[in-house]
């Protein structure tokens, strides 16, 4: 490869660094074309797999700025370069190993900080992103419910409230004038005594 051709390698491949997420080192040695085509198409919507050089991929990583993984750059290898979601990239490479045994994890790099091969396994074990955002959507969608019965309830209350004190001023008008219903029957007025009369027995006559 000539030197023009080696630069425009470098450049693309760091390029490529530069414009992913992750990164992962793999070897290949063994896997016929047709497993490394299903390879690529069970990564295709979260990383692109390429077949790269070594000592230009060494080069395109420093370029890029990344971590020096020059001593994972041995045999055939591979790189995963990661544009969706890490975890699935890193589960795609795991099942696939399982099924292809040949297929071998190295290392990578992950927001620019570099990993080791089991590092890659560990992170193929966690949740993907789209089933954490599912359960936090469920967390947050099961808070807004408690949130809104919580301020339903007392509505629902006040209403019951407002229909009863609206049955109760139809039947007595004198309750929405702070009246505290018909009022009571007139109490019979109390009796006076009665004069005490002059005692009119006659005084006993003189004796004559």
């Amino acid at each position: 490869m000539v030197n023009a051709e080696k630069t425009a390698a470098v450049a693309e491949l760091a390029g490529a660094f530069r414009d992913s997420s992750a990164a992962v080192l793999t070897e290949y040695r063994g896997l016929t074309v047709a497993q490394l085509k299903e390879l690529r198409r069970a990564l295709a919507d979260n990383a692109t797999y390429a077949v790269v050089k070594n000592t230009l991929t060494a080069i395109a990583m420093r370029n890029a700025g990344l971590p020096d993984l020059t001593e994972r750059l041995t045999g055939p290898t591979a790189v995963a370069f990661v544009t969706g979601d890490p975890v699935m990239v890193a589960k795609g490479l795991r099942d696939f190993a399982r099924t292809h045994p040949h297929l071998v994890v190295k290392g990578g790099v992950l927001d620019g900080r570099p990993l080791s091969a089991e590092e890659v396994r560990t992170l193929a074990d966690l949740e993907s992103r789209e089933v954490l955002l599912a359960r936090m959507a469920g967390a947050l969608t099961a808070s807004l419910s408690q949130a809104a019965a919580l301020f339903a309830a007392p509505v629902a209350q006040f209403a019951r409230v407002a229909a009863a004190l609206q049955q109760k001023a139809t039947e007595d008008p004198g309750v929405l004038r702070g009246g505290a219903g018909p009022p009571a029957a007139a109490l019979p007025e109390p009796a006076l005594p009665e004069p005490a009369l002059p005692d009119t027995d006659p005084e006993p006559a003189a004796d004559e």
